[in-house]
């Protein structure tokens, strides 16, 4: 984003901290509320998204979760085992590596982790509709912005 002819070399790096700043809080906060709504369908929030990922990555193996999590493979096996013992995970020897095994989503992990989805989505949506068609409009415009800041390599 080049500064605009005539403007203070630091006005652009102002205007990115003070969006920085008026972006932090409704985003934490919204984060927040869904999270909330998540662990009323009995998930936490790791768990929500380790079941997540291994929908898109069946037979991932703990290695492969705790490296995406970005968390030690104790604590990533520790959540893993939880999984596996509530019935929503199963584990698979690797027919390739028999030290390794691959871990995929039951139909009750799968069903659980849509409720949680479910139930996020409608407490967005019972808020979104309250908006003004340009507010909603703009909160589109800005959601592929907003990924792009979490995204891989970012």
């Amino acid at each position: 984003m080049p500064a605009a002819p005539g403007a203070a070399p630091h006005a652009e790096t102002d205007d990115v901290f003070a969006l920085a700043e008026a972006l932090r809080g409704p985003i934490l906060k919204v984060s927040r509320k869904l999270r909330q709504e998540g662990q009323k369908v009995g998930l936490t929030a790791q768990e929500a998204i380790i079941l997540g990922y291994l929908k898109r990555n069946p037979g991932a193996g703990v290695s492969e979760l705790a490296d995406f999590e970005q968390i030690s493979r104790p604590t990533m096996s520790s959540h893993v085992k939880r999984l596996e013992a509530a019935g929503w995970l199963t584990r698979a020897d690797d027919a390739q590596d028999g030290r390794r095994q691959g871990l995929s989503v039951t139909p009750a992990g799968a069903r659980k982790h849509e409720a949680i989805q479910r139930r996020r989505s409608d407490w967005l949506a019972e808020r979104l509709v309250r908006l003004t068609p340009a507010e909603r409009e703009a909160l589109m415009a800005a959601a592929a912005p907003l990924l792009k800041l979490v995204a891989v390599g970012a």
